[in-house]
């Protein structure tokens, strides 16, 4: 039985989706009763041997810094967004990571998955990881470093292929540890933690949330949230421009739904083979010690067993727009600190007296180049790598087409994208997404695919025959 109470948690549409709001702010002082209780720290030692302090906000939680002679600890409050489950999977699947593999994850000390505890919210008491997250100092680090680290992470991505209880992953899709224990204590996969299942008042529709046994069945089930979620928006159309939005979503969305059939079979058995995947493995989740080296690996709240295909892709720090060419600094603008153009915020990059474009371009060329090493090196440790990346192309961006109609962007553009499909032209996503597709260049276009063989194209094509 799902739990539906989310007291503490509404949701605000500003025009860009839902996004959470707290009603009420953890209680500072019970925090700090918490950590005592569950670090060992007395009431009777004096002040001053435990600190307890906001650190900042994520997505759906906050974050408290905890300080102790003998603990250097971080709390996570979090919201109710999916009650129970959001932080069981997360105290599973970090110990699960961190009892298969070398990957540095927080140790979970504690964590309470109810909301009956003196902060009133669900959280979970984890080591603080030492290091700064990459993003502060990806402009400092060298080539050779940032290569070390993108082979490192390859290393992780192939540990995490065999992190399971099949040899290589898991069955079924799901977030692990959110379904019942089995008598042997091994995590399974449960309903599925995600974003996309729980944002607003999706959380409440009467819909499959897994374990999922396939691709076809979990790509399903996120296609009908969005038919259902427009046909109720085209109801409720208050102007053309609505009308036309709602109609827009829902005719990608069925032209989705009719080529899933063709890509994905809806008969599986055994359930499909899944992996641990980091959904969010970007430079603010990814920290570095003063050398550049991975001190640590964080943001584990979404992470759930995917189909292998989708950790075909690369890591999301990774993935940009392609540049061979390594932009010289001297051929872009220089910008006076003094014209008030410099953004204050205390996150913010300095841009060293260059326009962003510079960095932009800098940041292209250097993923376009590290891409390169992270096959290399998956190639090493999967010898059937380019194999898998090749075969899953096509699979990659039918869910990259599903997201984005989901949120509501690029709508005429998916619709181009299957109907090339379904014409055996083989585009890749991302260009159709950026340029669109012109008649002309759709007539002349015959399937050549960055990322598909012509030995994967024919499978491909057979498939959707």
């Amino acid at each position: 039985m799902r739990e539906t109470n989310r007291e503490g948690l509404v949701w605000k549409d500003h025009g860009l989706g839902p996004e959470p709001h707290w009603t009420r702010d953890p209680d500072i002082g019970a925090v700090e009763r918490v950590c005592r209780r569950h670090l060992g720290i007395s009431d009777d030692e004096p002040e001053g041997v435990l600190a307890v302090s906001f650190h900042g906000d994520g997505a759906f939680n906050k974050l408290y810094r905890v300080d102790s002679r003998q603990h250097c600890s971080m709390l996570r409050v979090s919201l109710p967004v999916d009650p129970r489950n959001k932080t069981r999977g997360e105290a599973a699947t970090l110990q699960l990571v961190r009892r298969k593999t070398d990957i540095p994850v927080p140790d979970v000390v504690a964590f309470d998955a109810s909301r009956s505890n003196e902060i009133g919210y669900e959280w979970l008491l984890m080591e603080r990881m030492p290091g700064i997250p990459s993003h502060y100092r990806w402009r400092k680090m060298s080539m050779a470093q940032k290569e070390r680290l993108t082979v490192r992470i390859a290393d992780f991505q192939a540990q995490l292929f065999r992190c399971g209880n099949f040899g290589e992953g898991f069955r079924s899709i799901g977030t692990v540890g959110t379904g019942p224990q089995l008598d042997h204590g091994v995590p399974e996969p449960g309903p599925i933690v995600s974003n996309f299942f729980f944002s607003g008042q999706r959380y409440h529709y009467q819909i499959p949330r897994g374990p999922f046994s396939s691709s076809h069945d979990w790509l399903r089930a996120q296609l009908n949230i969005i038919i259902r979620e427009h046909t109720a928006a085209l109801a409720e159309a208050k102007s053309d421009l609505d009308r036309d939005h709602a109609e827009s979503a829902l005719r990608a969305a069925r032209k989705l739904l009719r080529m899933l059939h063709k890509l994905f079979p809806a008969i599986v058995h055994p359930p499909e083979r899944t992996v641990i995947w980091h959904d969010d493995l970007s430079l603010r989740n990814i920290l570095v010690d003063n050398s550049g080296n991975i001190s640590g690996v964080i943001g584990w709240e979404c992470a759930s067993a995917m189909p292998r295909w989708v950790a075909s892709q690369v890591p999301e720090f990774l993935r940009g727009t392609a540049r061979e060419t390594k932009p010289e600094r001297n051929c872009y603008t220089d910008v006076d600190k003094g014209a008030g153009i410099f953004d204050t915020d205390d996150d913010s990059l300095d841009n060293e007296g260059k326009t962003e474009l510079y960095w932009i371009h800098l940041m292209e060329y250097e993923q376009t180049q590290l891409r390169k090493v992270y096959a290399a090196r998956m190639r090493q440790l999967r010898p059937e790598w380019d194999l898998e990346v090749e075969e899953s192309a096509l699979k990659v961006d039918f869910l990259g087409a599903v997201t984005r109609c989901g949120s509501g962007f690029y709508l005429r553009r998916i619709e181009q994208w299957v109907d090339a499909i379904e014409r055996k032209e083989y585009l890749p996503l991302m260009e159709v997404l950026r340029v669109g597709i012109k008649t002309e260049k759709a007539a002349a276009t015959k399937a050549d695919l960055t990322f598909t063989s012509p030995e994967t194209t024919l499978t491909l094509a057979s498939r959707l025959s």
